[in-house]
């Protein structure tokens, strides 16, 4: 199994005091930074065996760098994927981090948060982003959807994506966190576009909304893939009660590993 959204820690993000509200929910300890022996212990207990796990950069705040990521991956014997991630501020350095990324750091991915930014995805400074993923051969990942920690959602709204699909076919795009309360515009422009895909992370399976469990059971079993947004919520627990959603072996596989497999080139 593939883990499609991780973050393996620093002490900058954790204690980061725009994750309170995560704290509540979760009544969990987020400002605890987990070793990489820790994260990979975590895979193991749900039978993950990669996850992907990415850099966070915002504002003039460089929460997990490319480089330690880098580092976490290489301690991590194969277990960790790199997913990078760049200050889409200063476009030029954005394009060349992006390139390091992946031609030097050997990373699958690029993932930019629209909420950080409090920019929608449309915005002119994402697409130096879009154009430089598209020329590397990597998927673009984002947030759709709400928003935990306490900063505006509207920006994660999945219909933005719609644009950017029509401008970029040939980028990858892969939402994360569902889309919800908009999942039927995430199911809507991941039906409508060829590259675009929604993964599950930060949703226990238990609360999946139904039309994202139809979707992924019928016509969109290639275009879901498996999340649980660690550490805020662990691998096994995001995957209690799988058995609930009364998935045939052929959709269980391609959720699970499959499709990550496919998008990431894993």
């Amino acid at each position: 199994m593939i883990d499609a959204w991780i973050q393996h820690p620093t002490a900058r993000h954790s204690g980061d005091p725009m994750f309170d509200s995560l704290r509540r929910w979760t009544k969990s300890d987020l400002d605890a930074v987990p070793t990489v022996a820790d994260t990979v212990a975590a895979l193991d207990a749900a039978g993950i065996s990669a996850a992907l796990t990415s850099a966070w950069y915002g504002p003039n705040n460089v929460m997990i760098s490319n480089d330690e990521v880098a580092s976490f991956v290489a301690e991590s014997g194969g277990r960790l994927v790199g997913v990078g991630s760049a200050d889409i501020s200063q476009p030029m350095e954005a394009v060349r981090e992006i390139r390091r990324c992946v031609e030097e750091l050997g990373f699958k991915a690029i993932r930019i948060l629209p909420w950080l930014w409090s920019l929608p995805p449309t915005d002119r400074r994402f697409y130096p982003v879009y154009v430089a993923c598209c020329e590397m051969g990597v998927p673009f990942c984002t947030q759709i959807g709400h928003t935990g920690p306490l900063m505006p959602s509207e920006v994660g709204r999945p219909i933005y994506l719609d644009q950017v699909a029509l401008e970029f076919p040939e980028l990858t795009i892969v939402g994360g966190h569902i889309g919800y309360p908009w999942t039927d515009e995430a199911i809507a422009v991941a039906t409508k576009h060829r590259n675009v895909y929604i993964d599950t992370s930060a949703y226990t399976v238990d609360r999946y909304p139904t039309q994202l469990v139809d979707y992924l059971k019928h016509h969109g079993s290639q275009k879901v893939l498996f999340g649980s947004n660690y550490p805020m919520i662990t691998p096994a627990k995001a995957l209690t009660g799988l058995d609930s959603l009364g998935l045939d072996e052929t959709v269980r596989s391609r959720f699970l590993e499959e499709n990550a497999r496919r998008v990431y080139g894993l």
